[in-house]
């Protein structure tokens, strides 16, 4: 017989299912599709192993891209340690942080293997963090929030796949500005 909570946690998890391989999607499998003008597919077949952690903001040429990169794998992982922690119950914190690096040093390694983009410590850091401080989240916000945090994950995976079906038609090439 089926107790009251287990729907939720089937829906949980498959939420968490599909968000983790949207994180797949983007980190390793952009070479296959794209997103309107947000990358060129044919860019991302590369190999590079990236070993000092924070080089990038020494070496930037803007305070933007290090920002956006650095924020944007924080932010990557905060809904799976949510969803993770919310799963693994209260007082998992590191449980979910362990979960999160082993997750993303998968990534780092499959990129590399295939030279599938670019392997970074950095990348590697962000995560970990993202998905520890997802946890927390969960954990204090409480039950009140796990529904919340559920409904906005399955709305993301939900707005991916619309820009991957729209991917090729977004954008005007003709209005994209170099930068030097």
């Amino acid at each position: 017989m089926l107790k009251c909570a287990e729907p939720r946690r089937i829906w949980v998890s498959l939420t968490l299912l599909a968000f983790a391989l949207v994180v797949l999607a983007l980190t390793t499998l952009k070479s296959f599709f794209s997103i309107g003008l947000l990358w060129k597919p044919e860019n991302q077949k590369v190999r590079s192993l990236e070993l000092i952690p924070l080089e990038d903001i020494f070496a930037a040429t803007s305070w933007f891209a290090p920002l956006f990169d650095y924020l944007g794998n924080f932010a990557f992982f905060v809904p799976l340690g949510a969803l993770a922690a919310i799963l693994l119950g209260p007082g998992k914190l590191w449980r979910v942080a362990g979960m999160a690096a082993l997750f993303s040093l998968a990534i780092e390694l499959t990129q590399f293997s295939f030279a599938l983009g670019r392997t970074d410590i950095d990348d590697l850091v962000c995560n970990t963090l993202g998905g520890l401080f997802g946890a927390w989240l969960a954990g204090r916000g409480g039950k009140r929030w796990h529904t919340l945090i559920t409904l906005l994950s399955g709305l993301a995976v939900l707005v991916f796949l619309v820009l991957v079906i729209l991917g090729p038609t977004l954008g005007d090439p003709t209005k994209v500005v170099p930068v030097n």
